[in-house]
């Protein structure tokens, strides 16, 4: 790895990109940066067991990665809240964040964030809002708060 000006977190998708995973995420860390880990749909969660340490943010994803618009995949909640497990087992709640990116919408963001994601990434519900970008932030801002409660 080198220096990238201006590159502030670096998410790396286990087993499907990464062959020296511990080794890379303390390159990155080495580097400045914040280093994350990207779970695809396919990818269990015990690839991360062993690299929970080295990172600051786990995204779960709720969807197949390629493009946008895809509909939120459901049964990834039971991942979610397996990696919330973890993070929480290891006493990493307060270092690790735990996104969640895909199908994001008013009606998925109850499951995602009650699953135990606390960063949620949502695209074509934000630009379909009736409202407005303000409006779909407020509204998916306050359905995430109220699931995790």
């Amino acid at each position: 790895l080198r220096t990238v000006t201006g590159v502030q977190t670096c998410a790396l998708p286990i087993f499907e990109a990464c062959t020296h995973l511990h080794r890379t995420l303390g390159n990155i860390r080495d580097l400045g940066a914040a280093a994350a880990v990207a779970l695809n749909p396919g990818t269990h969660p015990s690839a991360i067991a062993n690299v929970l340490d080295l990172v600051d943010l786990v995204l779960v994803m709720t969807v197949n990665p390629g493009f946008g618009g895809q509909s939120y995949i459901a049964t990834m909640e039971p991942k979610i809240a397996e990696v919330r497990r973890m993070i929480d087992e290891r006493g990493l709640a307060d270092t690790v964040d735990l996104e969640v990116d895909g199908g994001i919408s008013a009606k998925t963001v109850t499951g995602a964030a009650k699953a135990g994601a606390n960063v949620l990434i949502a695209g074509s519900a934000m630009f379909k809002h009736p409202g407005g970008l303000g409006a779909a932030v407020s509204e998916l801002r306050e359905l995430a708060t109220a699931a995790r409660k």
